[in-house]
Order: C-alpha cells, then structure tokens, then sequence
C-alpha cells in the first residue's frame, strides 16, 4: 500500500537541512494516521530521503488541502507513481538507489505529469540540467513551504487541476484549433501535430507556445513569461535561466532548424516573440 502521509499540525517554514527543529532521522512510516479530505485538491508525491523535509512537506501540503504520497528513494518513487498516478511530483535530485534525475527521465519517456525539483545544488548548470530534463520548476533547498506551495498551486492552476477547482480558468483569446505555419495547436485538447502526428508536449512547454503565439509579433519579456508560467517575480538573474530553458526545449520540439528559428524570435535584452505569420495564417482551422 502506498504511505500516504496526514498530519493537523502546522509547521514553521522549513530552511534546510536540519533546520526544522525535527528529528533528522525517522522511519519510513513517520506518518500519522488522521482522516484525508474527503475530496483532496490533488494527489502529490513527495520523494525525498530526508524524513524531516518529508514530514514538514506532508505537514503543510496536506493542510493546504492535498493528498500526499511519500517516497524516500528512487525506485520507490517511480513504483508509487505507476501504482497511483499522482497530479504532482516534488522530487529530490540527491536521492538512494536513482537519483532525481533518472527518475525525472523515466517519468518523462511516458508521462507529461508536472515535476518540481528540490535540491541542494543550487548551481546554474544543476538547475538547466534537471530543467532540460522537462522538469517544471525547480527550488534549490533551503526553501519555503509557502514558497513551494504557491508554486504547485500555480502549476495545477495553469493544467487545470487543484486550484482551478476554486478559481475559474480564464481561456485565452482565440482559444479553439489554430494553424502556426505547418504546426495544428489545438488548445483546447492541448495538443500539437503536424502532418497528422503529435508532438509531444509537457503542460509548461504548452503553456510557454500558447502564451507566446496568444499575440503573435508581441515581445513578450522574460520577466512576464516567468511571472505567468511560474507564478514568481524574477528575484536575481538566475531564475530568468528557466525562461530560457523552456523556449530552447520548445524549439528543439517544434523548429525545423533550432539554431535558426523561424517561430520562436529572441529579442536580445529583452524576451522574445512569435514570428508574425502571413495573415489568416495563425487562424482557427477548419
């Protein structure tokens, strides 16, 4: 049976290892046992091998109204997820057995699930690496609970999921099935083919396409894109990297030649836009 972890009690923000005034160490099944909501926002998996980070997680994700699945390994976690099919993973890179990393590749070769890293390794190259992963979001440790959890919000917000349930989704403008160049965007399916096959892309990719071609020949600042995608201000160079991140996953996905893109524009110092196609050529089809 999947540990599925439950808690009443409120914690203060966790800030690392060691840090929560916690026992560093504790078992497997540190969780309590009180009731689940009756009908949770979402169904999250928690992996990391710390048990004091797992349970001040549990602690203030479950309060927030979620129903939590804990991992402390690797292969644990990719069990739990083919097992229970979670909404959200929140997943370590240090783990026993595979690391974050691995297990972020495996999910990604058959799941669009959305994942949020939490690591240590908070080095530039750590965080492109796990984001050209496709991993959603990442944030490096020491971190906020409330942090983290307006970040998930955020993102089951954007796919539709947890927070949407209490807070209507605004459709973009021209929502329906759209033609950009040889691409078919059906937004409302969330899906992109062209000549009749499928692309695929994760929810953030998607939304990153949907948002940049909403205005085509709009600059679109990478601050704004953050900000909307991400749900956070930009608060040092560094996380605009994300940004830049995404848009080169999205043109390797969807250019023909990713070193010379013809739909997706850099504007140096600024963001970027979508290229200004000939007129009725971003349209609804059919």
């Amino acid at each position: 049976m999947p540990r599925v972890a439950s808690s009443t009690r409120d914690d203060s923000d966790f800030q690392g290892s060691g840090g929560s005034g916690l026992p560093s160490r504790s078992s497997s099944s540190d969780q309590v046992s009180d009731p689940q909501p009756a009908e949770p926002i979402a169904t999250l998996l928690v992996v990391d091998d710390e048990a004091a980070v797992r349970r001040v997680l549990v602690m203030r994700l479950q309060l927030a109204g979620y129903r939590v699945l804990c991992a402390e390994d690797g292969e644990e976690a990719l069990a739990l997820f083919h097992q229970e099919q979670p909404d959200l993973v929140v997943l370590d890179v240090m783990l026993p057995k595979l690391d974050g990393f691995a297990v972020c590749r495996r999910l990604r070769a058959e799941s669009c699930v959305p994942i949020i890293f939490l690591s240590a390794l908070d080095a530039i190259a750590e965080r492109v690496a796990g984001l050209d992963l496709g991993a959603d979001d990442y944030l490096p440790k020491p971190f906020s609970p409330k942090e983290l959890e307006a970040r998930i919000a955020t993102i089951l917000r954007r796919m539709g999921r947890g927070a949407a349930t209490s807070e209507p989704r605004e459709l973009p403008t021209g929502s329906g099935v759209l033609r950009v160049g040889d691409l078919v965007v059906d937004t409302n399916r969330r899906q992109v083919t062209r000549e009749g096959q499928r692309i695929a892309l994760t929810y953030t990719e998607f939304s990153l396409l949907e948002l940049l071609f909403r205005e085509p020949g709009r600059v679109v600042p990478r601050a704004e894109i953050l900000e909307q995608l991400w749900g956070y201000p930009p608060r040092r160079a560094a996380d605009l990297r994300v940004v830049d991140v995404y848009v080169a996953r999205l043109r390797g996905k969807l250019e023909p030649d990713p070193r010379n893109p013809e739909l997706i524009l850099t504007v140096r110092g600024t963001g970027y836009a979508s290229q200004r196609m000939g007129e009725g050529t971003l349209a609804a089809a059919g």
